[in-house]
């Protein structure tokens, strides 16, 4: 029988019972909506997990801080190892800087240390914190790093600060019922900032620096987003007059590294040979791929409970081609009597239940992707109106259907229909025909 024919003697049988298919097939659009709306579901749920994550803007990027060596190992001379002073701490010193930069894989090395001693900011009556970081870039855009206004370059007696600084600052002679000040704009202005340690005897002594600030970096809701980046030199010298003591990176080290490593896919072959070295290396990856893992079994567990729908409606189109082939006994007979094969009568009947399939399955995606969008839009202006109230940030989406889903959705369901129909098939394909013409 050739494969035109066969198509359109399984519509046309599908046709004759359209009540019955209508029936069964509604079986399948409920199971396969059930699993197209549960798996969107926890789809967008992780879609809103990964966005909301803080710092998750460089997936190239690791984040080194000292660790605790398994080995204790003694430093002998001044060339300054990656051992420091205490036994087992592995400091980031410039030979440890030097030892990591040498691992395959990695990019660029970028050191960090944060500003040691006090700090006050003074932007005319206006008073903030000072979260100084130094940095050993001459342009922040090499970290990755994007200006919203001015430039990314330092200089010396120069910051570029994070998106939420401004909103640090306030007024210290404020009375209770006054309203908040507007952050100020800082850029291209000076800020007065105040340098505060403390003597032996608990004395505070002040020194007063003065700092422009020569951009404003764009939101990454990370880190970032609070630092006052400037040169580490200028950092380095303001923390040892806090200390009132040179500092030996030979000994102390660095307070942290950002390692770059030449592609996502071997930063975490990186990190885990920074750890063997005995330092801590965390990256943002290392926390996608578990919360990825959580969903990805979420997604499985999800899909199997509307999978059970599914099953019930496979029981259906059993039943439905069951009797359907006792209704159709003398007419299986009669055409193998005129020499239709066990094989014909195989397709023609897998065909109509694959059929059957097909159609829930089309239903089932229509409608689920339907139930996303209406979901979607209750969720959201459910969202809006909590975030317009409270405050907070606006999910992207509530669910969220990816492409390959309803495509999914649609072959699981077909293929569900053609393995029921399977028996009731075989059982067709196997009549005898003379037995099956003097059927009643």
């Amino acid at each position: 029988m050739r494969f035109v024919d066969l198509v359109s003697l399984i519509l046309y049988n599908l046709g004759r019972r359209k009540g019955r298919v209508l029936l069964t097939a509604i079986g399948v659009v409920i199971g396969t909506a059930a699993v197209v709306v549960l798996v969107s579901l926890v789809v967008g749920l992780q879609k809103n997990a990964t966005e909301s994550l803080w710092g998750i803007n460089d997936l190239t990027s690791i984040e080194v801080y000292p660790g605790y060596s398994q080995v204790s190992v003694e430093v002998k001379g001044g060339g300054g190892g990656g051992m420091g002073g205490d036994s087992g701490m592995k400091y980031l010193t410039p030979t440890a800087i030097s030892e990591i930069s040498a691992i395959p894989g990695v990019k660029q090395t970028i050191i960090q240390d944060y500003l040691q001693t006090g700090m006050e900011l003074h932007y005319g009556k206006l008073t903030s914190w000072g979260n100084v970081t130094g940095i050993n870039l001459e342009d922040l855009a090499d970290m990755g790093l994007e200006a919203e206004r001015g430039t990314t370059e330092l200089a010396k007696g120069t910051a570029v600060i994070g998106s939420w600084v401004p909103r640090n600052f306030y007024d210290p002679q404020q009375r209770p019922n006054d309203a908040a000040p507007e952050p100020p704009d800082l850029l291209d202005q000076n800020l007065r900032a105040i340098l505060i340690k403390y003597t032996q005897d608990g004395q505070e002594v002040r020194r007063t620096v003065n700092i422009r600030v020569v951009g404003i970096l764009k939101e990454t809701r990370g880190n970032a987003d609070g630092n006052i980046y400037m040169n580490l030199d200028e950092v380095t010298a303001y923390s040892e007059w806090g200390r009132g003591k040179r500092i030996d990176r030979n000994k102390e080290g660095y307070s942290m590294l950002i390692v770059r490593a030449e592609d996502p896919e071997v930063v975490l072959d990186v990190a885990d040979q920074i750890n063997t070295l005995g330092y801590m290396a965390n990256t943002p990856q290392s926390y996608l791929e578990g919360i990825n893992s959580f969903f990805q079994v979420l997604q499985i567990i999800f899909g199997g409970v509307g999978a059970i729908a599914l099953l019930v409606a496979a029981i259906g189109i059993a039943n439905t081609m069951t009797m359907s082939i006792l209704e159709r006994t003398r007419e299986i007979g009669l055409m193998k009597a005129v020499g239709a094969t066990n094989k014909d009568v195989l397709s023609i009947f897998l065909g109509e239940a694959a059929g059957i399939g097909f159609v829930g399955g089309l239903g089932g995606v229509i409608l689920g992707w339907g139930a996303s969008a209406v979901l979607n839009v209750v969720a959201l202006s459910y969202f809006a109106s909590q975030a317009a109230s409270g405050g907070g940030n606006l999910p992207s989406a509530a669910a969220s259907t990816p492409f390959w889903l309803p495509v999914f959705a649609l072959v699981f369901a077909t293929v569900v229909g053609l393995l029921s129909g399977l028996y009731p098939a075989l059982r067709a394909a196997t009549l005898v025909p003379v037995n099956a013409l003097k059927y009643e």
